[in-house]
């Protein structure tokens, strides 16, 4: 046997195991390939205590790869995603990022798209509970008793609340509780539900902030009064003087107002006080002859009336004793 016979020999036997490596190794890549997935997994945040985020999405679709036998182990438990907000500044639109990651090893996971939300300053306000309370006909609510005291605190009046959230949800916000029914006499109406409201309304408490808003009591004591008494009466319009009179050799010989009387109403005390309401003046400086003039009616504080518009008739003529001027 010669030497080249035994070298060529050698080459063969190592190809062949070199193939058997390949055809090995694709047998195996054949049944365990690269597979890509994507999995919708909850969205996790880190926020400073002093903001607040403002409806931010719960949710984000993650999309990782690896090895088949690896990736079939996926699962929404075992991805994570997180947004870092402690950097953000008040805004309408801020952009965050998320940063996804696998707890499983082998995973390879694509970081989703950055979200945008709205960042406000996280706040705590203290408002006082204001009653709202209706009273029945014929009685009228004084206002003096009229109170609201937390549960568990009954010395506390009013009853405070503290309202923890959003700094652009507290301008203008009250705390109500409301009395069922209509108010006769004295009523005592225990654990009313209180209300968060907003000048356009009342506060929706189902948006979502991170984190969440904080209202620490949510229930009030009420107690009211009414007293009985008469909650409506008729009194006379009556005229101011003018802005500015007639011309010189004029004179107003009669003043008619339609309708002469109104009925208003509202509370006893104050319609006691009301005994006649002044229509506002008017200019009759051209005038120098009959003339109407519609008028609003201004009615006193906490009353109300049947009509909101009056006309006063001014009868003008001349002053036989004085000359008009030209």
């Amino acid at each position: 046997m010669s030497w080249s016979l035994v070298t060529n020999e050698w080459r063969l036997k190592l190809l062949a195991f070199g193939l058997g490596i390949l055809m090995l190794g694709a047998v195996a890549f054949s049944q365990n390939p690269p597979t890509t997935g994507s999995k919708t997994v909850p969205l996790s945040y880190t926020v400073p205590p002093n903001i607040v985020l403002v409806n931010p999405p719960v949710k984000t679709d993650v999309t990782y790869s690896g090895l088949a036998d690896v990736i079939k182990r996926v699962d929404a438990s075992n991805l994570i995603a997180t947004v870092d907000a402690t950097r953000a500044l008040p805004g309408s639109a801020v952009r965050l990022n998320v940063t996804a990651r696998s707890l499983i090893p082998g995973v390879q996971v694509q970081n989703p798209s950055p979200i945008a939300v709205t960042v406000d300053t996280f706040q705590t306000v203290a408002l006082r509970v204001q009653v709202n309370a209706r009273a029945a006909p014929g009685w009228s609510i004084d206002p003096t008793k009229t109170l609201a005291t937390c549960p568990g605190a009954p010395n506390q009046n009013p009853c405070t609340v503290h309202f923890s959230g959003p700094v652009s949800w507290e301008t203008g916000l009250r705390a109500v509780a409301t009395l069922p029914g209509l108010a006769i006499g004295k009523q005592d109406s225990l654990n009313q539900p209180l209300q968060l409201q907003t000048p356009n309304g009342n506060l929706d408490l189902s948006v979502r902030t991170v984190p969440t808003f904080v209202v620490d009591v949510t229930t009030a004591d009420i107690h009211v009064e009414a007293v009985a008494g008469t909650t409506s009466a008729s009194v006379p319009l009556v005229d101011s003087p003018p802005s500015h009179p007639q011309p010189p050799g004029y004179r107003v010989t009669a003043i008619t107002i339609t309708p002469l009387l109104v009925t208003i109403s509202g509370d006893p005390t104050v319609l006691l006080r009301v005994r006649n309401i002044a229509l506002p003046p008017v200019d009759l400086s051209n005038s120098t002859s009959d003339a109407t003039f519609p008028v609003t009616i201004t009615y006193p504080n906490g009353v109300s009336g049947s009509v909101a518009n009056a006309t006063v008739k001014y009868s003008i003529s001349r002053n036989p004793n004085v000359t008009p001027s030209p």
